[in-house]
């Protein structure tokens, strides 16, 4: 049944102009009115009615972009060429461009699902939901509503580097080939000899981390190899820093160190050369992603390639209706392993 303004003057205990007056802004109102009207538009799920043009779908200039972090380059790189990609069209209303918002949630479920209420009630013709998601039922039950009542309401829902949750129905899904890219880089690390493999993965709830980790595990259990130890943190430099530490104390014969991204990566190896160490003559380190810098680091990290600019312009023509998708379900991007200086075999 559709929510009415009504609907919501009654449940916040106002008059529907006062409603009217807190969604528009147009008109000074309480800040306890205010919010009384804000919770209860939450609670409905109450969408604005835009203007004639707009009522019957999303057709409003608005196209979201959500990401973690726009400060990792991971993100940065897939939400620009996106933004790229999206300004191609030149199809807004009156001839000009969509304008592409990005949305950084900071990894907060509250954030995502508010920026995505936000999108529904302007009618955003397109969001893209960029990287993995997190893994908490509750929080997957309530993105999988909010996606179908924007998709109903004419907006096309791209899924970018994310793997849809069951139930979701995006108009298209791009997902990584995380478990095989890693599976490939650990292949690696024991065909040069290296049977003792410390983890530093990302975020234990996070799709991302669970998929690469797997991927790592698969190729140790194939080569009948023990797992060493795994310590999860951020994908930043600060955890793969903290995160050395805690792998050698755990092992201190560790011969190679599989890091969760390069930016981790870039941390572990930090923390092994103030430790006497050197990368790779005493412990191979890995990375994954295959970030600009990563060619440029001393030694030039091993890692794994993902297509993030590559992905990011389809993921933003997906948005637009420029390109139709592959197939009916989410289509995999292939990880491609790249191997540089800061692997070797270990010392005998």
């Amino acid at each position: 049944m559709t929510v009415t303004l009504a609907d919501v003057a009654a449940r916040a205990r106002v008059s529907p102009a006062t409603v009217s007056r807190v969604l528009n802004g147009n008109y000074p109102v309480a800040a306890t009115t205010r919010d009384r009207v804000l919770q209860a538009v939450d609670e409905l799920d109450y969408v604005l009615n835009g203007p004639a043009s707009s009522l019957a779908a999303a057709t409003s200039d608005l196209v979201g972009v959500l990401v973690n972090d726009i400060a990792d380059p991971f993100f940065g790189i897939m939400a620009g060429a996106a933004q790229s990609a999206i300004g191609e069209t030149g199809s807004g209303r009156g001839g000009g461009e969509k304008l592409a918002v990005v949305c950084n949630t900071g990894g907060s479920a509250t954030r995502e699902l508010t920026y995505l209420t936000l999108l529904q009630r302007q009618r955003a013709a397109a969001v893209i939901l960029m990287g993995g998601s997190l893994e908490d039922p509750e929080h997957l039950a309530a993105t999988t509503v909010k996606l179908t009542k924007l998709a109903e309401a004419g907006t096309r829902v791209v899924l970018c580097g994310r793997p849809p949750a069951p139930g979701d129905t995006p108009t298209a899904a791009l997902a990584f080939d995380n478990r095989t890219g890693a599976r490939l880089l650990t292949e690696h690390l024991l065909g040069l000899g290296h049977r003792r493999v410390g983890y530093a993965a990302g975020p234990v709830d996070r799709t991302t981390t669970r998929h690469r980790l797997e991927g790592h595990r698969e190729a140790l259990a194939a080569a009948g190899v023990p797992e060493g130890p795994t310590v999860h943190g951020a994908y930043d430099r600060r955890a793969g820093y903290d995160a050395t530490a805690e792998l050698l104390a755990r092992d201190p014969g560790l011969t190679a160190v599989v890091a969760a991204n390069d930016t981790v990566a870039l941390g572990v190896c930090a923390a092994l050369r103030e430790r006497g160490l050197s990368v790779p003559g005493d412990v191979s380190v890995a990375g994954f992603d295959d970030l600009p810098f990563s060619i440029d680091a001393v030694p030039s990290l091993t890692t794994v390639r993902l297509p993030l600019y590559e992905t990011g312009v389809r993921a933003g023509r997906l948005a637009m209706g420029t390109e139709t998708p592959s197939g009916d379900g989410p289509e995999t991007v292939p990880a491609e392993l790249v191997v540089r200086g800061s692997t070797g075999a270990p010392r005998g």
